[in-house]
């Protein structure tokens, strides 16, 4: 069963969209650990901590997901 070149290309823009995703969220989260201390800073910085780790997964899993089609393309399995 071959993935047709358009496909492959759109996986790839999906990790790449979910890669540049994740690294937003890991800037959002070094922004805020280096601000003022504050009880509501270290709030956000939990939730940012949240998001990063919500944006890892997706890129992890769009990753799987393009490098699964990739093997399928390539070695057919």
């Amino acid at each position: 069963m071959s993935i047709s070149t358009s496909e492959l290309d759109k996986l790839q823009s999906d990790y790449r969209a979910a890669v540049d995703a994740w690294r937003g969220a890991i800037k959002i989260e070094e922004d805020l650990a280096s601000g003022i201390h504050s009880e509501t800073q270290i709030d956000q910085w939990e939730a940012a901590s949240f998001a990063e780790e919500h944006a890892r997964f997706l890129a992890k899993h769009a990753k799987k997901t393009y490098e699964d089609a990739l093997r399928q393309e390539f070695f057919n399995f």
